[in-house]
């Protein structure tokens, strides 16, 4: 496959414009799903009961949400909790009842479980975790542009943030569009992609200063289209090898941890096309040259032998 070629010749830069606009539109409904729907923070964010549960037999899933909606907990979230016996139920703060009046009303809504133990998260304690959350988001942010300011020449700099703001706002638009519960497991996984994605961008764009010494008559847009074909087979075998991982994660690690993978999978896919079409091609977009990027003469000299 072509792709996998180490002397592969694909032309990305030739589509910059189309996947530019393609970005633009996947990044404007992102943010208005998140202005318009909002985002449905877990019970880690928002404070609740849990409740685990237990069965004699296989849990059926849907007749206990069934169950819990009948009785007015139509918000419960029910998953399987480490076999198909246990069930983990996890519950909305509710005025009218206190922990233990709204323990007894799911346990007496399901016949034949067997309360294996039951947490309350108070609404203080989870607007407490969701301020730690979005500093932990807005330090890592401040952090990872610090670096790739010191590191890249300023249009190389600018690129790799923007793609690194692409990244996450998209993951939070697929998550708000689809009702998809945003927990703190999925938060470190949206840190993860951050990560992820900033390495893959620094890989092509190390190569990029490298070819701007190497290759004295090519254009920008060759060598952009250079470097990416360069680190390709990388960049492939590493997103593909870490995607098998994920996906096994999201069908076989039950649904306590489908948040974490989802955002994950979406990361993944997301950075990669990120590091070629968001932070590549706006660097080629705003003027990215030779003279910016030769070393020079002092550091030229000292590069010497």
């Amino acid at each position: 496959m072509e792709f996998f070629k180490h002397d592969a010749n694909i032309d990305f830069m030739g589509a910059r414009r189309a996947t530019a606009l393609l970005s633009l539109v996947l990044f404007v409904l992102s943010i208005g799903a998140v202005i318009l729907n909002g985002v449905k923070l877990g019970l880690d964010f928002t404070g609740g009961t849990q409740i685990e549960v237990s069965y004699k037999q296989a849990a059926d899933l849907p007749t206990i949400r069934n169950a819990l909606s009948a009785v007015g907990f139509k918000e419960a979230v029910v998953q399987s909790y480490g076999s198909s016996e246990n069930v983990l139920i996890n519950i909305a703060p509710h005025a009218e009842y206190n922990e233990k009046t709204l323990t007894d009303q799911v346990i007496a809504a399901l016949p034949g479980a067997r309360m294996e133990r039951t947490e309350f998260l108070g609404p203080q304690v989870g607007k407490e975790l969701a301020t730690k959350g979005i500093l932990a988001i807005i330090v890592s942010f401040i952090c990872t542009m610090i670096y790739i300011a010191l590191r890249f020449e300023y249009r190389l700099a600018v690129s790799a943030i923007a793609a690194l703001v692409h990244d996450p706002v998209l993951i939070l638009g697929i998550f708000s569009y689809w009702g998809i519960e945003f927990d703190l497991k999925a938060l470190a996984a949206l840190l993860a992609v951050i990560g992820y994605s900033l390495n893959d961008t620094i890989v092509v764009f190390d190569r990029v200063r490298e070819n701007f010494r190497k290759m004295r008559k090519a254009t920008p847009i060759d060598i952009m289209n250079t470097s990416i074909n360069q680190t390709l087979s990388r960049t492939i075998m590493t997103s593909l090898l870490t995607l098998i991982v994920v996906v096994a994660l999201f069908l076989y690690g039950g649904e306590t941890i489908h948040g974490f993978s989802l955002a994950l999978i979406i990361g993944i896919v997301i950075g990669t096309y990120s590091s070629i079409y968001v932070a590549g091609a706006m660097a080629i977009t705003l003027g990215l040259n030779r003279q910016d990027l030769l070393p020079t003469p002092k550091q030229a000299a000292d590069e010497l032998p």
